[in-house]
């Protein structure tokens, strides 16, 4: 069975480079690394798949808005038989400082909507996440507001500097490493 590594975020150019799009950032790192063998939009994502020491591994971008990023997540799971300790969601978190990656088996949504409405249709909060640091809002600003404002280049890069540093999750993650000792490994 494949394993499955989700990067959520809005789709359209108008989010491309907003705080919220850090998951998308992380999975484009991913493929610029790993490549991929083929690609297709289904299940509402694009979905690109890549043999990993012998295993499929499934990169998935929901296109179906953050707040309904679950209803993709289930639709691939269920398509292709992906079990619930084979899959890492992978999303920005607004309590951690900017590009600061955390590894996680579980947890609350932390009122992230998208977390919140996988947590709804998986029925559970115990699954394999990382978290990418976006900061807290900045004075005057809303989370909403803070979490669709736009990044800078310098911003981006940091984000694409520590996913790149630890990309390495990925084969680990294909060789049926258990997910504590990959959070173990990476977790700074």
């Amino acid at each position: 069975m494949p394993k499955l590594i989700v990067g959520l975020g809005n789709p359209g150019k108008q989010y491309e480079s907003t705080r919220h799009n850090a998951g998308y950032i992380a999975i484009d790192v991913l493929l610029e690394h790993y490549g991929y063998e083929s690609t297709k939009q289904d299940f509402k994502a694009f979905i690109y798949f890549k043999n990993i020491k012998g295993q499929i591994i499934i990169f998935a971008k929901p296109q179906t808005y953050m707040n309904l990023s679950g209803e993709s997540v289930i639709a691939l799971m269920n398509f292709y038989k992906i079990k619930i300790e084979d899959i890492i969601i992978v999303y920005d978190d607004k309590d951690l400082e900017l590009s600061r990656l955390r590894l996680r088996e579980q947890g609350s949504s932390g009122g992230h909507n998208g977390i919140k409405n996988i947590i709804k249709l998986l029925g559970t909060e115990k699954f394999n996440r990382i978290k990418i640091g976006i900061d807290p809002p900045a004075e005057n600003y809303k989370i909403v507001d803070w979490v669709l404002s736009r990044m800078t280049n310098d911003e981006i890069n940091k984000i694409k500097k520590e996913v790149f540093e630890i990309k390495g999750f990925v084969e680990d993650f294909a060789s049926n490493n258990d997910f504590k000792n990959i959070m173990n490994k990476f977790n700074k």
